[in-house]
C-alpha cells in the first residue's frame, strides 16, 4: 500500500483584502505483488514527484535456455 497527501496554499495580499486559499487531500493505492518478485532485492526512489519501484524478478522465474540435440 503506498499512501500519501497533497497539499496546496495560495496566498493573496493586496492593499485593501488578504485571502488565502488551502486544499488538502489524501490517497492510497494498493496492489499485490507476484510470487515471483526477489523481495530482498526491491528499490523505491522518488524525485521530481515521481515514485518508481523496482521489482527485479527471482532467479526461478527468469527464463531459461535449453540446449537441443540432434541425434
Amino acid at each position: 500500500t503506498i499512501k500519501g497527501e497533497k497539499k496546496k496554499e495560495n496566498k493573496e495580499e493586496k492593499e485593501n483584502y488578504h485571502r488565502v486559499e488551502r486544499s488538502y487531500g489524501s490517497f492510497s493505492r494498493s496492489f499485490t505483488l507476484p510470487c515471483n518478485v526477489n523481495t530482498q532485492e526491491v528499490k523505491a526512489s522518488f524525485k521530481d514527484g515521481v515514485l518508481e519501484i523496482t521489482l527485479p524478478k527471482a532467479e526461478d522465474a527468469k527464463p531459461k535456455k535449453i540446449a537441443i540435440s540432434t541425434d
